[in-house]
């Protein structure tokens, strides 16, 4: 991992996300995987990231 967040790539916040889940830091973990979501090109792969790290301050009434 490069010390440049401009050369991080999605892989690179992934696996810090998975870092936070793990950690239970659910928050920061959705922060990570949304920016990971924005850098890569696949609307789908985009999708099942945000799916796998949802917003844990969205209401669900």
């Amino acid at each position: 991992m490069t010390s440049d967040p401009a050369g991080l790539t999605a892989a690179d916040y992934l696996d810090a996300a998975r870092d936070m889940a793990a950690a239970g830091r659910s928050l920061l973990a959705h922060l990570l995987a949304e920016e990971a979501a924005r850098r890569v090109d696949d609307p789908v792969i985009a999708r099942n990231i945000r799916t796998r790290y949802p917003d844990p301050t969205s209401r669900r009434d």
